[in-house]
């Protein structure tokens, strides 16, 4: 039987549910991040986040990039 857990976002304080035991059905599951964006996110938190905060953690990382490339 898959593991579900509920989680507080360590981000927004947002409750969500984790699937770590079926992460294809997990919310994070939503979002595909390239291996430089989650280094990102990683870096600056050790736990799951909720699918609201991926997305913009993710957005700040694209406006980093572009404005380290702008310049």
């Amino acid at each position: 039987m898959p593991q579900h857990e509920n989680k507080k976002c360590p981000r927004c304080s947002n409750h969500f549910e984790c699937k770590v035991g079926n992460v294809l059905e997990c919310q994070c599951n939503q979002i595909q991040l390239s291996y430089e964006e989650h280094a990102f996110i990683e870096n600056k938190f050790l736990d799951c986040l909720c699918i609201d905060c991926l997305h913009v953690l993710r957005y700040e990382y694209q406006m980093n990039k572009k404005n380290i490339h702008t310049s």
